[in-house]
């Protein structure tokens, strides 16, 4: 028997066509098995990107593995207190499903979305890809920065 999207997303099991062991009787949404009702979709489902987020003195560093999707292919999204990675990686053609004897890569869009611990500078980040290796550099805010102004008189 076929699960449902949310006892594939839970990892729980269908009481459908089972006895209960409780006195109460238990209400079974009794919806095709497969129909997702509102929460049905045609799209893929979307990939999560692994990172690796750490700090220097000044700038917090972004890695993600991104081997195998074309620079053009990326999309970098940055704000002061969080970064948005968005790609896509294509799946080869012309190789039928049934040719494969292992299929463990992830092939087809992707996102990742980074709460930052500190406030960055947005219009001084730099990203560069080598590799297949994304390093995104965000240089921090300094707070701490003081800039003694001088006064005219007018």
């Amino acid at each position: 028997m076929k699960q449902s999207f949310f006892e594939r997303l839970t990892g729980t099991i269908s009481l459908k066509n089972r006895t209960s062991d409780f006195d109460e009787e238990i209400a079974v949404d009794q919806t095709p098995q497969g129909s997702f009702g509102q929460w049905e979709t045609t799209e893929a489902p979307e990939g999560e990107l692994a990172v690796d987020v750490y700090q220097t003195n000044d700038a917090i560093i972004i890695q993600a593995m991104v081997a195998g999707v074309a620079s053009d292919d990326l999309s970098l999204s940055v704000t002061r207190e969080m970064v948005i990675i968005k790609g896509k990686r294509e799946a080869p053609k012309g190789i039928a499903t049934e040719n494969y004897f292992y299929q463990e890569l992830y092939w087809g869009a992707f996102s990742r979305t980074i709460l930052l611990p500190a406030e960055v500078e947005t219009e001084d980040v730099e990203a560069t890809e080598r590799r297949g290796l994304l390093t995104i550099k965000l240089p921090k805010i300094d707070k701490d920065k003081k800039q003694t102004v001088k006064i005219k008189s007018l």
